[in-house]
């Protein structure tokens, strides 16, 4: 059985990720986050480790797409 921990999000975060997800396979903003989450421990696991220009990418990415302010 997987067991799960709490992160925690500003509000306003969380109701703008509800509209972006809205009309996606996404069912919620757990959903998004695993898989943002995920997709970047795998990037980090297949590269051995991320470089600061990737890491800087990756939240330039999420910065444009309005999950970072």
């Amino acid at each position: 059985m997987t067991e799960y921990t709490t992160v925690s999000i500003p509000k306003d975060l969380a109701d703008r990720v509800d509209e972006t997800i809205e009309g996606t396979s996404f069912s919620s903003t757990s959903d998004l986050v695993r898989f943002l989450l995920r997709s970047i421990v795998i990037q980090h696991q297949r590269q051995g480790r991320l470089t600061e220009s990737e890491f800087s990418e990756i939240t330039d990415q999420l910065r444009e797409l309005g999950y970072l302010e």
